[in-house]
């Protein structure tokens, strides 16, 4: 590890890459601390501390959602759009042809459209949020142009983060959005364990330890899920060309146990956003039958176990559906029929199709179950132990040895690529 470390280091392109993504990652750090004024600091600590659906909030935005910063809502208005586009690719069959048969022009256009969308979606969720901190005692009393600059500075800070991120992914180091959201659970570790040194307790000890050691065998369990894959073996046909003879190898197509990563749990959290901010604008409806529901709603979102099941149950579809969206069966069976491959015992086309999807569906269960259990981990955990000062959680866990799992591929790769080019 230490030698693969020097090694990209001594590589001047790799390391200008990760200092300028280091750099981004302050950037973001620095915005993620700059409050907009008019904050109860005591309420909102208060507030953060009794309420663990905002302490998940509050790990997606980056950290920002805790101080109320510029950048409160992290990078959750654009990945709210991305759900709503793809959702629209399944829906409007013109969509579907722009992204997938359009090529790159297609996809590009497709994420500009996306881009746009994240817009509105972040103005009304920063509304959302400050009439919910309002009702709390956050905010005292806001004119119209304190609360139209605080929702146009939020915004202006989703843009932000969002262009922060493309920036990261095109140095080819990992997922730009993905990397922001792990630099802001990173960046709580630190307080976390401050704070448990603080209030430690001796009496707890075992607590403490089984804790450790139950956080390491899900890290262990994350890694194993999502280095899993089943290899459908492939072999290639022997093919005449003149005075050669090509194919008659065999190979294998990987399909990984969890194809999503960590996607669902993203997409889970930011639906499960939605009814309660939409109820926070009608608690205060004139109309009283609207106003009960509102709060009806509000409520039903507060209890832990309506929203810990509701959660599983969103993360576990959400897995099937990114998995139809991103592995297309029919498409793989077409290109290796085309290519002279077919699968051992099974007819190549129609039949290939059916086999792949029968198998993808089987490994997609045990990925989904494993992502759904990730995301209720916390409130099982800290039920449990009660303890609150260790806030990062199954899916904090999740994100993290994803990302770094995935920024270890790519430089790899990149390493790779440049031994050949040695050789």
């Amino acid at each position: 590890m230490l030698q693969k470390i020097t090694q990209v280091f001594k590589v001047k392109e790799l390391r200008d890459k990760i200092l300028f993504v280091l750099g981004i990652l302050v950037v973001f750090r620095l915005a993620a601390n700059i409050p907009v004024p008019g904050v109860n600091v005591n309420q909102l600590k208060s507030f953060f501390e009794n309420n663990q659906f905002f302490g998940l909030l509050n790990m997606f935005s980056g950290g920002g959602l805790r101080n109320i910063s510029i950048v409160m809502l992290g990078v959750g208005p654009y990945i709210t759009a991305s759900i709503i586009m793809q959702l629209l690719t399944m829906i409007v069959p013109r969509l579907e042809q722009i992204y997938k048969e359009e090529g790159e022009a297609g996809r590009q256009k497709f994420n500009m459209w996306t881009r746009w969308l994240t817009v509105p979606l972040a103005g009304l969720q920063t509304f959302g949020m400050i009439s919910l901190f309002r009702a709390q005692g956050i905010f005292g009393s806001l004119t119209a142009f304190q609360l139209g600059t605080i929702v146009v500075t939020a915004t202006a800070g989703t843009v932000f983060l969002m262009w922060l991120g493309e920036l990261i992914t095109e140095k080819n180091i990992g997922n730009g959005v993905s990397i922001i959201i792990f630099a802001g659970i990173v960046a709580g570790l630190p307080t976390s364990f401050s704070r448990l040194f603080v209030v430690w307790e001796p009496s707890q000890v075992f607590t403490y330890i089984g804790y450790l050691i139950f956080a390491v065998l899900v890290i262990a369990g994350v890694v194993f899920i999502t280095e899993g894959q089943r290899n459908i073996p492939v072999s290639y046909a022997k093919r005449v060309r003149g005075n050669r003879i090509y194919g008659g190898t065999s190979t294998h197509l990987p399909l990984r146990v969890n194809q999503a990563g960590v996607i669902p749990i993203i997409f889970a959290m930011s639906i499960m956003l939605f009814p309660g901010m939409i109820a926070n604008f009608f608690v205060h409806a004139s109309n009283p039958a609207i106003s009960n529901i509102a709060n009806s709603v509000a409520n039903i979102f507060k209890n832990q176990w309506f929203y810990g099941t509701a959660y599983f149950v969103l993360v576990v579809l959400f897995t099937y559906f990114y998995t139809a969206v991103t592995f297309d069966p029919k498409n793989i069976a077409e290109n290796l029929q085309k290519q002279g491959g077919f699968v051992p015992g099974i007819r190549p086309g129609q039949a290939t199709s059916e086999y792949l999807h029968r198998v993808l569906n089987r490994i997609t269960l045990t990925g989904a179950l494993f992502l759904g259990s990730i995301a209720v981990l916390p409130f099982i955990v800290q039920g449990i132990t009660n303890l609150k000062t260790l806030t990062i959680g199954g899916t904090g866990l999740l994100i993290v040895v994803s990302v770094v799992i995935e920024i270890m591929k790519q430089m790899e790769s990149q390493m790779i690529m440049r031994d050949y080019e040695g050789f």
